[in-house]
């Protein structure tokens, strides 16, 4: 059974997406308290976050941005429509989807259950490839696993870090512009947010490659976009 962790100070909320979750055969969990919260997710494992951006002690923002720097959990964020600058940085610090308040429980199963696919359709990728791994330079990449190694350094990434890895690594030489790493990675409920593509390129960057300034595995291709090194495999 998927187990979804709620952090939300809101107890009408909690006990609603408590009934329906449950109802969709979710194990669930919740803290009222940022921080609370913060230190289940950590202790514990979870297949899906359901994050509020306003809570106590430490809000979402923050709580996302603690959470990617030890654990890849996805994270779907709980957002007022007056926070768009919030939800903006949500994404870019590693949400993987966000759901405007008030909103349908219809929607938010919708959206619950498209992450979850996600996830497992990244996962269950060795199982139609002829490899479950892709090999680049110092680079290991096991999708079974869900585990890069990089000169013998275990690599913490993101879902959407990891994803976008996969895609590129398993198309080499492909050139993807911002726009179908959206659409690709995110979906296209993210229309306008091309620059978020950009943030988590960088911070993918940041971890797999030696010298940013002169990347060997995800090379710009100026005027388009990004591609995967195809010289390297």
């Amino acid at each position: 059974m998927k187990k979804i962790l709620i952090i939300e100070d809101d107890p009408e909320i909690v006990k609603l997406l408590e009934i329906h979750l449950t109802d969709s055969i979710y194990e669930t969990s919740y803290s009222m308290d940022g921080a609370l919260g913060l230190q289940m997710a950590l202790d514990n494992e979870y297949d899906l976050i359901l994050l509020d951006l306003t809570l106590p002690s430490m809000d979402g923002v923050e709580v996302c941005k603690k959470l990617r720097a030890k654990k890849n959990t996805p994270v779907i964020m709980l957002t007022a429509k007056s926070e768009e600058i919030d939800r903006v940085l949500g994404l870019e610090i590693g949400a993987d989807d966000y759901i405007t308040k008030p909103f349908s429980i219809r929607e938010l199963l919708a959206r619950v259950k498209a992450v979850m696919r996600r996830t497992d359709n990244t996962s269950s990728k060795a199982e139609t490839d002829d490899s479950s791994s892709i090999v680049a330079e110092k680079m290991l990449i096991d999708i079974d696993k869900r585990k890069v190694i990089v000169d013998g350094n275990k690599i913490e990434l993101s879902p959407k870090e990891f994803e976008l890895l996969v895609l590129m690594a398993s198309n080499p030489g492909r050139n993807y512009s911002r726009t179908e790493l959206l659409n690709m990675i995110w979906g296209y409920n993210f229309e306008g947010y091309e620059h978020t593509v950009n943030s988590h390129i960088n911070r993918l960057r940041a971890k797999i490659e030696s010298d940013m300034t002169n990347p060997i595995y995800i090379l710009t291709t100026w005027g388009v976009g990004y591609k995967f090194n195809e010289e390297i495999l």
